[in-house]
């Protein structure tokens, strides 16, 4: 089978400012659960609640820095750079950074708002 993906579907985000999430591949564009393909803008300034999902995430910066953040460590990714992120470890990703970032994050299993389990 070969499906064409003509444009991708706006996701709301979470947040401290408004990102915008392109979906092209996962639960709501293409109707997949075995995996998530979305690019990503997020402002300067946007933060998102800490998380613990149930699915491994790849993310790719293409343009300015992303910082994720563990229990133990950060990590500030630049364009040209990536992080993978196993399943059940806690992150919280932010953008801090003059201009924000683009990137693309891919989620096995798709990403879903039941297995994110983003913090109160």
């Amino acid at each position: 089978m070969i499906k064409l993906i003509n444009s991708p579907s706006i996701i709301k985000a979470t947040g401290t400012k408004e990102k915008i999430i392109e979906e092209y591949f996962g639960r709501v564009n293409s109707h997949t659960n075995q995996i998530s393909i979305a690019f990503m803008k997020s402002p300067e300034g946007w933060e998102e609640p800490g998380q613990c999902p149930e699915f491994d995430e790849y993310t790719v910066v293409l343009k300015g820095a992303l910082k994720a953040k563990t229990k133990s460590t950060e990590f500030i990714i630049r364009d040209g750079q990536a992080i993978f992120v196993e399943k059940n470890e806690w992150i919280q990703y932010s953008s801090p950074f003059k201009g924000g970032a683009e990137y693309i994050a891919v989620c096995l299993p798709a990403f879903s708002p039941d297995t994110v389990h983003r913090d109160e």
